[in-house]
């Protein structure tokens, strides 16, 4: 946690309070990268305040999996937000920067239709190599996009908490 990030508690966060939980979806391609996210945004949330109970996980097979898993979550209304980790990866058979812009364009989508905000930590890098060098790198990365990912997740709930005070 951030010297200057407050930390919460759960009043604060009346979404969560009202049984409101917040959803992490997880593509499973490169699972050992990808979950570096989870546990990093887990961790990051737990020092903030918030529970383990309060987060759920959701695992899909891959990238292209997350949009209608998210629909689905954020139609149930049982989640305030919805956090979405993938990678999006050039395998050399189809065009990867296709399938990015796919689901980061229907995740917008989703949340501009349900007015559940999706947070996206679904990442393309220009090149990436099977090798001991990217593993490492990519999955210390995603430990550092999964503690922005619960910092901008906590600001987001509270920037929804003063609609709902306000309204």
């Amino acid at each position: 946690m951030s010297q200057n990030q407050a930390k919460i508690n759960n009043q604060e966060i009346r979404l969560l309070t009202e049984g409101k939980k917040i959803a992490f979806i997880q593509a499973c391609w490169h699972q050992h990268i990808v979950s570096q996210a989870y546990s990093s945004f887990s961790q990051e949330c737990a020092a903030s305040g918030l529970t383990d109970s309060q987060i759920e996980l959701f695992s899909v097979p891959g990238s292209l999996e997350i949009p209608l898993q998210a629909k689905l979550l954020a139609g149930s209304q049982n989640y305030a937000i919805i956090v979405a980790a993938g990678f999006i990866v050039d395998g050399g058979i189809y065009r990867h920067d296709f399938v990015a812009s796919t689901v980061l364009d229907a995740m917008m989508q989703i949340q501009l239709e349900t007015e559940v905000p999706i947070l996206s930590v679904v990442l393309t890098p220009h090149q990436f190599q099977e090798t001991d060098a990217h593993d490492s790198f990519f999955s210390e990365h995603f430990k550092i996009k999964g503690r922005e990912a619960a910092q901008a997740c906590i600001q987001t709930l509270k920037n929804l908490d003063r609609l709902v005070r306000a309204a």
